[in-house]
């Protein structure tokens, strides 16, 4: 008689932990959760000055694409708590490096010293589209037509400088004049520049709110179609337990993508869908 009460309690054991992961197969929960594991809490880091991709100071809500973007991924996967924090740029790396954060963006572009320092999702989370701006009837639409134009200062050593003046070495036939500068003039005072015809035109990442900007001060200023796409990617600490944090987002990231919820956010924050240009 106690063999089969024993076998009986096996028998019934093994009944409620295949119920537990059948609840947990069809409510999109883990069987950790169900089964009276802890969800993890993922400190991320997002930029704080960057209106509309994310912005948000310390204390205060991160808001903007980025922003909406990780809301949608941890929808998806109840097995983690996102914890979201505006942070500057050298803040956000450097606390990742040191493992503060656990993910940090910041329309990050994945270079082969990132991918080396991080780890880094296949899929990205959206794309910087780099554009000229200029005034309305300039004739300004690529590169070659800024010849004998005077150009915004781009901030030297960044990525658009760097582009601009490779694509000068490949193209010398095309003389363009590029002013490096660390002022950290505000785009918004550039735009106006152009306007005031301080300046022909600007080359800046289209994910700034360049358009918001144009719309609510009425300016007489187009941007180009992007002379250069990059895909923008978040940044992970490098860590063992951080292996399956990066393949749960990744999946995420795609299935968020084929659904068109990338699309989505994108049109709400940027007026258009940058994601159909993610290479």
């Amino acid at each position: 008689m106690p063999t089969l009460k024993s076998s009986s309690r096996r028998r019934f054991s093994m009944v409620v932990v295949g119920g537990v992961a059948a609840l947990a197969a069809t409510t999109g929960l883990s069987f950790a959760q169900t089964a009276g594991g802890s969800v993890r809490t993922i400190k991320i880091a997002t930029s704080a000055e960057s209106k509309p991709l994310s912005w948000g100071a310390i204390g205060v809500e991160p808001q903007g694409y980025e922003p909406d973007v990780l809301k949608a991924i941890n929808a998806k996967l109840p097995q983690y708590k996102f914890e979201m924090e505006g942070a500057a740029d050298i803040a956000q790396e450097t606390g990742l490096v040191t493992g503060k954060y656990d993910i940090a963006t910041g329309g990050y572009y994945k270079n082969p010293a990132r991918s080396k320092q991080f780890l880094i999702p296949e899929n990205p989370m959206g794309a910087s589209l780099l554009k000229i701006y200029s005034r309305k009837g300039s004739g300004i639409n690529e590169l070659k037509d800024l010849v004998g134009k005077q150009i915004v200062p781009l901030t030297a050593g960044g990525g658009t400088y760097r582009y601009v003046t490779q694509w000068q070495t490949e193209n010398p036939q095309y003389k363009i004049e590029i002013a490096g500068s660390n002022a950290g003039v505000p785009y918004p005072n550039r735009l106006n520049e152009i306007q005031n015809k301080k300046y022909d035109a600007a080359i800046l990442p289209s994910n700034l709110g360049q358009q918001e900007v144009i719309e609510n001060q009425k300016l007489d200023i187009v941007a180009s179609d992007p002379i250069l796409i990059n895909n923008t990617v978040m940044l992970i600490h490098r860590s063992e337990k951080n292996e399956a944090l990066l393949a749960d987002v990744d999946k995420a990231l795609k299935e968020l993508k084929d659904d068109g919820t990338l699309s989505k956010i994108s049109v709400k924050w940027f007026g258009e869908d940058i994601v159909k240009y993610i290479k």
